[in-house]
């Protein structure tokens, strides 16, 4: 399961407010978010991996304010960020026989003007939880639980970063959206070799581009950037260490909407084309939930269950999305949604798809397509599954169709290679050609 890792824009003018997310673990076991009582907030537990979905409350001697987070842990505690006068408290939630037991965990000085922290994404395994600090200049990384002496500071990278993305099961590799001279890219940290920062993601160096969800059973990336309509974000797709083209299909551009993805399908290990993608999508007539598949040329619209948190829920390894939602006669529920099976069967076919090494070129095949590989020739169209690429740099399932400007393209020829598992691809780039 994947859950979101970008905040989408609020539509029940609650931005702001604690009580407005819903945070889950990596395993879809816990959920943490901050339930009103009248006029205040108080901490909720959701345990989701039982035969029904069931919420503890966790009440403290005071109510929250705002800027207050929760998250849960694998163990069923739940981690509360508290902001306080430049400081950051964070502590651990427990139920205890009538009561809630509170750890405290120490922490954070963040004084400098115009420095904010927040709660990362939950981290793979459930035992440990990371925060970041982000300054006028640099941002930092912390460790805020699962450390041996409270707060750890954990890496420090130049730039303004944002969102959050875990590319590994272990924990280690987390990417970011880094603002660094007036362009944003996606960097990788490596947090267990002093914090590494290396690229992940760059499309087009004039581009804007920012990674928004990773499987690491298949790895399929959703992106977004400004490189095919400069000015203008697009929601697209690529896979981590393939050398096919980053693809943005025409399908997942929903007029006068804001289409934001936050669960993907996992154990679709070498199929990244076939994994089921939830979608939050925000219009005039209100939110509602999308399910779409790299395979598919078309984006499934389905009703939003009542109350749901919208934005967060998870998909199971079967493609049933699970959405948490609560309403007054259901204050703790899920509502399964079965993805449906698209019935397109070439996962790069269609209109929109950019590839992007070096110069940016002029569109290949007049459907929308932009190729550009060094500055002459013409860039090869390709369609079939997007696979891993194998160990000498080749594509798994790729057809390859070249010929001369102009003329008919000749028959597929398929690519003999070898697909390789995420855990040997080159985390440090995303070659996107």
């Amino acid at each position: 399961m994947t859950v979101c890792a970008i905040d989408p824009p609020s539509t029940d003018g609650t931005a702001g407010l604690p009580g407005t997310g819903c945070a889950i673990t990596a395993d879809g076991a816990y959920a943490a978010r901050l339930a009103r009582d009248g006029d205040s907030w108080f901490p909720e537990r959701w345990t989701l991996d039982g035969p029904e979905p069931y919420a503890v409350p966790l009440p403290t001697n005071q109510p929250e304010g705002p800027g207050t987070e929760v998250q849960p842990m694998g163990d069923g505690r739940v981690l509360i960020h508290r902001p306080v006068a430049g400081r950051h408290a964070f502590s651990l939630l427990y139920p205890t026989g009538p009561g809630t037991g509170e750890l405290p965990l120490g922490a954070v000085e963040c004084a400098g003007p115009g420095t904010r922290l927040a709660l990362l994404p939950p981290a793979p395994g459930g035992v440990r939880a990371y925060a970041l600090a982000v300054g006028p200049r640099s941002s930092v990384v912390w460790l805020v639980a699962g450390g041996a002496f409270g707060p750890e500071r954990c890496a420090e990278v130049p730039g303004r970063c944002s969102g959050g993305v875990w590319l590994d099961g272990s924990g280690r590799m987390l990417a970011l959206d880094r603002e660094l001279d007036g362009r944003t890219k996606t960097v990788v940290v490596d947090l267990e070799r002093a914090g590494e920062v290396s690229p992940l993601l760059q499309i087009a160096e004039g581009s804007d581009d920012r990674l928004l969800l990773a499987d690491p059973d298949s790895g399929l990336l959703l992106i977004s950037s400004d490189a095919p309509s400069p000015g203008r974000e697009r929601l697209g797709w690529g896979v981590l260490g393939s050398t096919l083209p980053v693809r943005f299909p025409e399908c997942l551009r929903v007029p006068e909407c804001v289409v934001t993805p936050f669960a993907i399908q996992p154990g679709q290990v070498l199929m990244p084309e076939n994994c089921a993608v939830g979608l939050r999508i925000d219009g005039s007539l209100g939110t509602w939930v999308g399910v779409w598949r790299p395979a598919g040329r078309e984006v499934r619209h389905l009703p939003a269950p009542e109350g749901w948190l919208a934005g967060t829920g998870l998909c199971t390894r079967d493609g049933v999305l699970r959405l948490p939602y609560a309403t007054e006669a259901t204050p703790c529920g899920v509502s399964d949604v079965t993805a449906p099976v698209g019935g397109a069967t070439a996962a790069t076919a269609g209109v929109g798809n950019v590839a992007m090494e070096g110069t940016r070129r002029v569109a290949a095949g007049g459907t929308g397509d932009v190729a550009a590989k060094g500055t002459g020739g013409v860039a090869a169209e390709r369609t079939g599954g997007a696979q891993g690429p194998d160990r000498d740099g080749g594509v798994a399932g790729a057809l390859e169709r070249v010929g001369p400007a102009g003329a008919e393209p000749g028959p597929p020829v398929p690519a003999a290679a070898r697909p390789v598992p995420l855990q040997q691809a080159p985390l440090g780039r995303l070659v996107t050609n």
